[in-house]
Protein backbone atom coordinates (compact mmCIF):
# COMPACT_ATOMS: atom_id res chain seq x y z
CA UNK A 1 0.00 0.00 0.00
CA UNK A 2 1.89 2.89 -1.25
CA UNK A 3 0.56 5.54 1.34
CA UNK A 4 2.31 4.30 3.79
CA UNK A 5 5.53 4.60 2.66
CA UNK A 6 4.72 8.87 3.21
CA UNK A 7 6.58 10.88 5.78
CA UNK A 8 2.88 13.32 6.55
CA UNK A 9 -0.42 12.11 5.91
CA UNK A 10 -3.54 14.62 5.00
CA UNK A 11 -7.16 14.36 5.87
CA UNK A 12 -7.77 12.46 2.92
CA UNK A 13 -5.16 10.25 3.48
CA UNK A 14 -5.97 9.06 7.10
CA UNK A 15 -9.53 8.74 5.86
CA UNK A 16 -8.33 5.88 2.93
CA UNK A 17 -6.07 4.18 6.22
CA UNK A 18 -9.17 3.99 8.13
CA UNK A 19 -11.23 2.40 5.84
CA UNK A 20 -8.72 0.08 4.51
CA UNK A 21 -10.20 -3.67 4.61
CA UNK A 22 -8.29 -6.87 4.40
CA UNK A 23 -4.66 -7.19 3.76
CA UNK A 24 -4.11 -3.52 3.86
CA UNK A 25 -5.28 -3.54 7.44
CA UNK A 26 -2.33 -5.91 8.78
CA UNK A 27 0.36 -4.45 6.52
CA UNK A 28 -0.90 -0.69 8.25
CA UNK A 29 -0.76 -2.61 11.76
CA UNK A 30 3.01 -3.94 10.51
CA UNK A 31 3.87 -1.11 9.30
CA UNK A 32 3.14 1.08 12.57
CA UNK A 33 4.46 -2.21 14.56
CA UNK A 34 8.08 -1.28 12.61
CA UNK A 35 7.91 2.07 13.54
CA UNK A 36 7.14 1.66 16.94
CA UNK A 37 9.79 -1.13 17.21
CA UNK A 38 12.17 1.71 15.67
CA UNK A 39 11.59 4.46 18.16
CA UNK A 40 10.25 2.97 21.33
CA UNK A 41 11.71 -0.31 21.28
CA UNK A 42 10.20 -4.02 22.64
CA UNK A 43 9.01 -2.53 25.17
CA UNK A 44 5.48 -2.52 27.05
CA UNK A 45 5.35 0.06 29.97
CA UNK A 46 3.19 -1.12 32.48
CA UNK A 47 0.73 1.47 34.66
CA UNK A 48 -0.99 -0.17 37.51
CA UNK A 49 -4.93 1.30 37.26
CA UNK A 50 -6.65 2.38 40.46
CA UNK A 51 -9.92 3.22 39.73
CA UNK A 52 -10.32 4.25 43.71
CA UNK A 53 -14.02 5.93 43.14
CA UNK A 54 -17.11 5.90 40.96
CA UNK A 55 -18.67 9.00 42.65
CA UNK A 56 -19.02 11.74 39.78
CA UNK A 57 -20.82 15.36 39.19
CA UNK A 58 -20.90 14.72 35.63
CA UNK A 59 -23.51 13.65 33.77
CA UNK A 60 -22.22 12.29 30.77
CA UNK A 61 -24.24 10.67 28.39
CA UNK A 62 -22.35 7.85 27.59
CA UNK A 63 -21.07 7.05 30.81
CA UNK A 64 -22.10 4.42 33.38
CA UNK A 65 -20.97 6.23 36.74
CA UNK A 66 -23.07 9.19 35.14
CA UNK A 67 -24.15 11.28 38.50
CA UNK A 68 -28.20 10.46 37.51
CA UNK A 69 -27.39 6.89 37.44
CA UNK A 70 -28.89 5.30 40.55
CA UNK A 71 -28.95 1.39 39.61
CA UNK A 72 -25.40 0.48 40.93
CA UNK A 73 -22.95 0.98 44.30
CA UNK A 74 -21.06 4.22 45.12
CA UNK A 75 -18.38 3.24 46.79
CA UNK A 76 -15.05 5.44 47.70
CA UNK A 77 -11.55 3.94 48.82
CA UNK A 78 -10.13 4.95 52.05
CA UNK A 79 -6.54 6.43 51.75
CA UNK A 80 -5.21 3.35 53.48
CA UNK A 81 -6.77 1.47 50.59
CA UNK A 82 -4.95 3.35 47.68
CA UNK A 83 -1.70 3.59 49.25
CA UNK A 84 -1.62 -0.28 49.66
CA UNK A 85 -2.36 -0.44 45.74
CA UNK A 86 0.13 1.86 45.32
CA UNK A 87 2.62 -0.49 47.43
CA UNK A 88 1.64 -3.38 45.63
CA UNK A 89 2.71 -1.49 42.14
CA UNK A 90 5.85 -0.49 43.69
CA UNK A 91 6.53 -3.56 45.27
CA UNK A 92 6.38 -5.48 42.13
CA UNK A 93 8.58 -2.83 39.87
CA UNK A 94 6.16 -1.36 37.86
CA UNK A 95 7.26 2.18 38.13
CA UNK A 96 3.98 3.93 36.90
CA UNK A 97 0.12 4.12 38.41
CA UNK A 98 -2.46 5.72 36.92
CA UNK A 99 -5.12 7.57 40.03
CA UNK A 100 -8.36 7.74 38.16
CA UNK A 101 -12.02 8.10 39.69
CA UNK A 102 -15.40 10.09 38.92
CA UNK A 103 -14.80 13.73 38.75
CA UNK A 104 -15.63 15.97 41.60
CA UNK A 105 -14.79 19.46 42.20
CA UNK A 106 -14.46 20.89 45.69
CA UNK A 107 -11.71 22.03 48.14
CA UNK A 108 -11.52 18.40 50.23
CA UNK A 109 -11.10 16.65 46.74
CA UNK A 110 -8.43 18.69 46.00
CA UNK A 111 -6.72 18.59 49.70
CA UNK A 112 -7.17 14.80 49.71
CA UNK A 113 -4.99 13.99 46.33
CA UNK A 114 -2.68 16.57 47.07
CA UNK A 115 -2.15 14.87 50.32
CA UNK A 116 -1.89 10.74 48.93
CA UNK A 117 0.42 12.13 46.03
CA UNK A 118 2.86 13.33 48.54
CA UNK A 119 2.69 9.80 50.92
CA UNK A 120 2.98 7.85 47.81
CA UNK A 121 6.39 10.23 46.69
CA UNK A 122 7.15 9.27 50.56
CA UNK A 123 6.27 5.71 50.50
CA UNK A 124 8.22 5.14 47.17
CA UNK A 125 11.16 7.81 47.53
CA UNK A 126 9.64 9.37 44.60
CA UNK A 127 10.22 6.11 42.57
CA UNK A 128 6.48 5.82 41.89
CA UNK A 129 5.50 7.93 38.45
CA UNK A 130 1.79 8.92 39.23
CA UNK A 131 -0.63 9.73 36.68
CA UNK A 132 -3.56 11.12 37.28
CA UNK A 133 -7.22 11.15 35.53
CA UNK A 134 -9.81 13.20 37.37
CA UNK A 135 -11.07 15.15 35.07
CA UNK A 136 -11.62 18.76 34.46
CA UNK A 137 -9.84 21.21 37.54
CA UNK A 138 -8.91 24.54 38.34
CA UNK A 139 -5.41 25.72 37.13
CA UNK A 140 -4.61 26.17 40.96
CA UNK A 141 -5.74 22.56 41.20
CA UNK A 142 -3.54 21.05 38.48
CA UNK A 143 -0.16 23.24 39.35
CA UNK A 144 -0.70 21.84 43.48
CA UNK A 145 -1.24 18.43 42.12
CA UNK A 146 2.27 18.78 40.13
CA UNK A 147 4.17 20.61 43.06
CA UNK A 148 3.22 17.18 44.95
CA UNK A 149 4.74 14.75 42.58
CA UNK A 150 1.99 14.25 39.85
CA UNK A 151 3.80 14.74 36.39
CA UNK A 152 0.79 12.83 33.86
CA UNK A 153 -2.48 13.81 33.73
CA UNK A 154 -5.05 11.72 30.86
CA UNK A 155 -8.03 14.19 30.31
CA UNK A 156 -9.50 12.40 27.41
CA UNK A 157 -11.22 14.74 24.79
CA UNK A 158 -13.95 11.59 23.69
CA UNK A 159 -14.20 14.12 20.37
CA UNK A 160 -12.45 16.51 18.62
CA UNK A 161 -16.25 17.63 17.11
CA UNK A 162 -17.91 20.16 19.18
CA UNK A 163 -21.31 19.50 17.75
CA UNK A 164 -20.94 15.60 18.32
CA UNK A 165 -19.49 16.42 21.64
CA UNK A 166 -22.76 18.27 22.33
CA UNK A 167 -24.58 15.30 21.49
CA UNK A 168 -22.80 13.35 24.32
CA UNK A 169 -23.06 15.18 27.20
CA UNK A 170 -25.36 18.19 28.45
CA UNK A 171 -25.71 21.51 26.97
CA UNK A 172 -24.46 23.34 30.04
CA UNK A 173 -20.97 25.02 31.48
CA UNK A 174 -20.27 21.86 33.33
CA UNK A 175 -19.90 20.00 30.28
CA UNK A 176 -18.81 22.22 28.13
CA UNK A 177 -16.33 21.61 25.22
CA UNK A 178 -14.38 24.99 25.08
CA UNK A 179 -13.71 23.93 29.22
CA UNK A 180 -12.45 20.42 28.13
CA UNK A 181 -9.95 22.31 25.56
CA UNK A 182 -8.92 24.80 28.01
CA UNK A 183 -7.93 22.58 30.62
CA UNK A 184 -6.02 20.75 28.00
CA UNK A 185 -3.94 23.72 27.65
CA UNK A 186 -3.81 24.80 30.95
CA UNK A 187 -2.23 21.22 32.01
CA UNK A 188 0.11 21.36 29.40
CA UNK A 189 1.16 25.11 30.28
CA UNK A 190 2.07 23.83 33.51
CA UNK A 191 4.22 20.87 32.59
CA UNK A 192 2.60 17.80 32.73
CA UNK A 193 2.49 15.35 30.50
CA UNK A 194 -0.86 14.81 29.02
CA UNK A 195 -2.69 12.70 27.61
CA UNK A 196 -6.17 12.46 25.94
CA UNK A 197 -8.28 10.39 23.85
CA UNK A 198 -11.69 9.26 22.28
CA UNK A 199 -14.26 7.26 21.88
CA UNK A 200 -14.09 4.92 18.20
CA UNK A 201 -17.64 4.49 16.95
CA UNK A 202 -19.85 6.67 18.94
CA UNK A 203 -23.44 7.53 17.43
CA UNK A 204 -23.33 9.90 14.77
CA UNK A 205 -19.51 9.69 14.15
CA UNK A 206 -18.39 9.72 10.64
CA UNK A 207 -14.59 8.52 10.19
CA UNK A 208 -14.16 11.98 8.65
CA UNK A 209 -14.42 12.58 12.62
CA UNK A 210 -12.23 10.39 13.49
CA UNK A 211 -9.40 11.20 10.86
CA UNK A 212 -9.81 15.13 12.66
CA UNK A 213 -9.73 13.77 15.97
CA UNK A 214 -5.75 12.25 15.12
CA UNK A 215 -4.76 15.36 13.44
CA UNK A 216 -6.28 16.91 16.70
CA UNK A 217 -3.89 15.07 18.61
CA UNK A 218 -0.83 15.92 16.54
CA UNK A 219 -1.75 19.53 16.01
CA UNK A 220 -2.08 19.69 19.89
CA UNK A 221 1.13 17.84 20.41
CA UNK A 222 -0.85 15.49 22.75
CA UNK A 223 2.43 13.38 24.78
CA UNK A 224 0.25 10.03 25.11
CA UNK A 225 -3.23 8.51 24.31
CA UNK A 226 -5.54 6.06 25.44
CA UNK A 227 -8.16 6.03 23.03
CA UNK A 228 -10.64 2.77 22.42
CA UNK A 229 -14.32 1.45 21.29
CA UNK A 230 -16.82 3.21 22.34
CA UNK A 231 -18.99 0.82 24.07
CA UNK A 232 -22.41 0.95 24.95
CA UNK A 233 -23.68 0.98 28.54
CA UNK A 234 -27.87 0.27 28.48
CA UNK A 235 -28.18 2.73 31.59
CA UNK A 236 -27.32 5.69 29.84
CA UNK A 237 -29.34 8.38 27.59
CA UNK A 238 -27.07 7.68 24.77
CA UNK A 239 -28.27 3.77 24.25
CA UNK A 240 -30.99 5.07 22.53
CA UNK A 241 -29.38 5.63 19.46
CA UNK A 242 -27.87 2.14 19.48
CA UNK A 243 -29.02 1.83 16.03
CA UNK A 244 -26.58 3.76 14.49
CA UNK A 245 -23.22 2.73 15.68
CA UNK A 246 -21.00 -0.03 14.16
CA UNK A 247 -21.06 -3.34 15.01
CA UNK A 248 -18.62 -4.57 18.14
CA UNK A 249 -16.25 -5.80 15.22
CA UNK A 250 -16.52 -3.19 13.45
CA UNK A 251 -15.67 -0.79 15.81
CA UNK A 252 -12.82 -3.16 17.25
CA UNK A 253 -11.13 -3.11 14.02
CA UNK A 254 -11.54 0.86 14.00
CA UNK A 255 -9.86 1.07 17.38
CA UNK A 256 -6.61 -0.70 16.36
CA UNK A 257 -6.72 1.36 12.85
CA UNK A 258 -6.77 4.47 15.20
CA UNK A 259 -4.02 2.93 17.04
CA UNK A 260 -1.90 2.06 14.06
CA UNK A 261 -2.46 5.67 12.17
CA UNK A 262 -1.46 7.32 15.27
CA UNK A 263 1.44 5.50 15.58
CA UNK A 264 2.19 6.80 11.92
CA UNK A 265 1.45 10.43 12.70
CA UNK A 266 3.21 10.47 16.26
CA UNK A 267 6.23 8.04 16.34
CA UNK A 268 7.68 8.44 20.05
CA UNK A 269 4.34 9.09 22.00
CA UNK A 270 2.67 6.67 24.38
CA UNK A 271 -0.02 5.08 23.63
CA UNK A 272 -2.42 2.98 25.40
CA UNK A 273 -3.53 -0.65 24.74
CA UNK A 274 -6.90 -0.20 26.10
CA UNK A 275 -9.46 -2.32 28.23
CA UNK A 276 -12.40 -2.10 26.09
CA UNK A 277 -10.22 -3.78 23.24
CA UNK A 278 -10.36 -6.72 25.32
CA UNK A 279 -14.22 -6.28 26.15
CA UNK A 280 -14.62 -6.86 22.49
CA UNK A 281 -12.17 -9.48 21.83
CA UNK A 282 -10.67 -11.65 23.85
CA UNK A 283 -6.75 -10.77 22.63
CA UNK A 284 -7.59 -7.36 22.05
CA UNK A 285 -4.63 -5.75 24.02
CA UNK A 286 -1.94 -8.12 22.58
CA UNK A 287 -3.84 -6.94 18.88
CA UNK A 288 -2.99 -3.33 19.92
CA UNK A 289 0.27 -3.56 20.81
CA UNK A 290 1.21 -5.60 18.08
CA UNK A 291 -1.32 -2.49 15.50
CA UNK A 292 1.66 0.26 17.51
CA UNK A 293 0.42 0.26 20.92
CA UNK A 294 3.08 0.09 24.07
CA UNK A 295 1.07 0.96 27.17
CA UNK A 296 -0.86 -1.87 29.27
CA UNK A 297 -2.54 -0.80 32.42
CA UNK A 298 -3.04 -3.77 35.12
CA UNK A 299 -6.01 -2.98 37.00
CA UNK A 300 -5.36 -2.82 40.57
CA UNK A 301 -8.15 -1.45 42.24
CA UNK A 302 -8.95 -3.99 45.47
CA UNK A 303 -11.22 -6.41 43.63
CA UNK A 304 -14.75 -6.12 45.69
CA UNK A 305 -15.08 -2.70 44.02
CA UNK A 306 -14.45 -3.28 40.65
CA UNK A 307 -17.44 -4.48 39.58
CA UNK A 308 -19.25 -0.90 40.46
CA UNK A 309 -16.32 1.06 38.21
CA UNK A 310 -18.15 0.09 35.20
CA UNK A 311 -18.25 3.25 32.24
CA UNK A 312 -19.41 0.20 29.97
CA UNK A 313 -20.70 -2.59 30.30
CA UNK A 314 -19.09 -6.39 29.72
CA UNK A 315 -16.08 -4.97 30.99
CA UNK A 316 -13.16 -7.41 31.41
CA UNK A 317 -10.91 -9.21 34.47
CA UNK A 318 -13.12 -7.61 36.95
CA UNK A 319 -13.07 -10.74 39.20
CA UNK A 320 -9.36 -10.79 38.81
CA UNK A 321 -6.67 -9.65 42.14
CA UNK A 322 -3.99 -7.41 41.19
CA UNK A 323 -1.85 -10.41 41.34
CA UNK A 324 -3.77 -12.24 38.82
CA UNK A 325 -3.95 -9.49 36.61
CA UNK A 326 -0.31 -8.67 36.21
CA UNK A 327 0.63 -12.42 35.51
CA UNK A 328 -2.49 -12.83 33.09
CA UNK A 329 -0.80 -9.48 31.36
CA UNK A 330 2.96 -10.48 31.37
CA UNK A 331 2.20 -13.88 29.65
CA UNK A 332 0.00 -11.13 27.16
CA UNK A 333 2.78 -9.60 26.22
CA UNK A 334 5.17 -12.18 25.77
CA UNK A 335 2.63 -13.54 23.57
CA UNK A 336 3.45 -10.52 20.93
CA UNK A 337 7.24 -10.88 20.70
CA UNK A 338 7.78 -7.35 23.21
CA UNK A 339 8.82 -7.54 27.00
CA UNK A 340 7.37 -5.72 30.04
CA UNK A 341 9.70 -2.52 31.12
CA UNK A 342 9.70 -3.49 34.75
CA UNK A 343 11.53 -0.46 36.78
CA UNK A 344 11.04 1.83 33.97
CA UNK A 345 8.99 5.47 34.48
CA UNK A 346 8.18 5.05 30.47
CA UNK A 347 8.04 9.11 30.15
CA UNK A 348 6.53 10.11 26.76
CA UNK A 349 9.67 10.39 24.39
CA UNK A 350 7.51 13.11 22.70
CA UNK A 351 7.03 15.15 25.60
CA UNK A 352 11.13 14.44 26.27
CA UNK A 353 11.83 16.24 22.99
CA UNK A 354 9.03 18.61 23.03
CA UNK A 355 10.79 19.82 26.47
CA UNK A 356 14.12 19.81 25.39
CA UNK A 357 13.15 22.28 22.23
CA UNK A 358 11.34 24.50 25.09
CA UNK A 359 14.28 24.69 27.24
CA UNK A 360 16.59 25.41 24.20
CA UNK A 361 14.63 28.12 22.80
CA UNK A 362 14.74 29.58 26.46
CA UNK A 363 18.16 28.90 26.68
CA UNK A 364 19.10 30.95 23.35
CA UNK A 365 16.78 33.64 24.40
Amino acid sequence: MSILSSSSFSKENIVRLLQTENENCQMLYEKAAVVKSDVIGDKVFFRGLIEFSNICSKNCYYCGIRRDNPDFTRYNLTDEEIIEAANFAYENNFASIVLQSGELNSVTFSNRIELLLKKIWKLTGGKLRVTLSLGEQNEETYKRWFDAGAHRYLLRIETSNPELYSKLHPNNELHSFKNRIKALNILKNIGFQVGTGVMIGLPFQTIEDLATDLLFMKEFGIDMVGMGPYIEHTNTPLYTANAKIYSPEKRFELGLKMIAVLRLLMPSINIAAATALQAIDKLGREKAIKAGANVIMPNITPGIYRDNYLLYQNKPCTDDSAEDCKNCLEVRVALTDNKIAYGEWGDSLYYKQRNGEINSRQTIC
